[in-house]
């Protein structure tokens, strides 16, 4: 371990300067065929085999160590967001209107940063690593479901990530067994009323009116409809109905999102939500259209997995504090590796204690502590090693 953390100290300056050109040069989901290339391109330079492509702009590269051992993967996305940034930082995007405002720049820049490491210490690695750089984390159906259908989990014992966290202090590693992140669902709905003019509204069916009833309705399912000791969240985030100042509206349109951890609640919930838009549209004598979309599984962490990591943190230098987390609404298609292999998800946090304000994840100004890259590096290596070395039972306890 010393001799990793070693090696990661000096490699930290270039994981921030890969950290900022990626920052720079964002892509969207689906779209990121240049971070792609260069994140091929890193590996290759290492001498590391490379697999592009990957169901779609995955990228896999595979460190074989001296000695025989099992597969260790760790996955970090890559994509970025459409939001238009507004922070100063010299660095700041050159794409307008796309912006890392997630640290998806940051888990790329650890990764990249940890494989350099790790290349350099091939005698001493007792098994395989396989970097595994996933595309598309932001926008269902997600990268990571296409990736394994290509493949990328073949051979594979156990895969470990993280999430640098804004919101979380520098130094500090939140931790989770069982459902740690929601599963995060979309709605779409089209209120189909009648128009006309605004002075005579006894002659129309209006869909502002209706939609405004309707959302009033929708906060009653998760008040009224879902048992108090569960979590659930429905969301409307978005109403449009445009039109002149003077003209009923025909149509309005609402879309939002729903999160829940179980999947009765899930069921019920999707099928609750037409109920009320059939009842409330039907008083009204007004017409709908109803879509409702799935996204990621809930994100469910093996507890044997979960235990090791949070037993290594504790010896990392920078770790501070290793804390038990509270479950979050927000969704992860890492679950989906989750399903198919044992390995575990946690948080990083990269909140900078100075910073009088730090901005949440997908704010257009959002940043993080650049110290955190070298501490998910640590944890992430620790990890990787000590798992090879042997397995997730013989780890010995956190001295902090």
């Amino acid at each position: 371990m010393d001799h990793l953390f070693a090696k990661l100290d000096n490699i930290y300056d270039e994981m921030v300067e890969i950290r900022r050109f990626l920052h720079q040069n964002p892509e969207l989901s689906f779209k990121e065929e240049n971070t792609a290339k260069y994140i091929a391109d890193y590996h290759r330079k290492l001498g590391h085999e490379v697999r592009e492509n990957v169901g779609g702009n995955g990228v896999l590269a595979y460190l074989k160590g001296a000695k025989p051992g099992p597969t260790v993967a760790l996955r970090a996305d890559f994509d970025a967001l459409p939001i238009h940034e507004e922070t100063d930082v010299p660095f700041k995007s050159q794409n307008d209107g796309v912006m890392h405002a997630c640290g998806h720049d940051g888990h790329t820049a650890t990764l990249l940063g940890l494989a350099k490491a790790l290349n350099g210490m091939r005698s001493e690695i007792e098994g395989t690593v396989l970097f595994l750089h996933q595309h598309a984390e932001e926008l269902p159906p997600g990268g990571a479901i296409a990736m394994i259908e290509d493949g990328c989990l073949e051979g594979v014992d156990v895969i470990f990530g993280t999430h640098l966290q804004a919101q979380m202090p520098i130094g500090e590693i939140g931790y989770r067994s069982g459902p740690l992140q929601a599963a995060p669902d979309r709605f779409d709905i089209k209120i189909i009323g009648k128009g006309g003019h605004g002075a005579n509204p006894h002659e129309t069916k209006d869909s502002i009116v209706i939609g405004g009833q309707l959302i009033g309705n929708l906060q009653q399912i998760v008040s009224r409809r879902v048992d108090p000791l569960e979590s659930a969240v429905v969301s409307v985030c978005n109403f449009e109905a445009k039109n002149p100042y003077n003209v009923i509206a025909d149509t309005a349109s609402m879309t939002g999102t729903v999160r829940t951890f179980k999947e009765d609640i899930r069921n019920f919930i999707e099928t609750e939500i037409e109920r009320i838009v059939k009842g409330t549209c039907y008083a009204a004598g007004a017409d709908y259209e109803y879509t409702y979309m799935r996204g990621y599984p809930t994100t469910v962490n093996h507890k044997e997995e979960t235990e090791f990591v949070a037993r290594l943190a504790g010896d990392v230098p920078g770790v501070e504090a290793v804390k038990e987390t509270e479950p979050i609404m927000g969704g992860e298609d890492f679950s989906y590796y989750l399903q198919n292999v044992k390995g575990t998800f946690f948080f990083t946090g990269a909140k900078n204690p100075e910073w009088a304000v730090s901005f949440p994840h997908h704010h257009p100004k959002f940043d993080i502590d650049e110290r955190a890259l070298l501490i998910a590096s640590k944890v992430l290596g620790s990890a990787a090693l000590n798992y090879m070395k042997s397995g997730v039972k013989t780890a010995e306890p956190a001295t902090r």
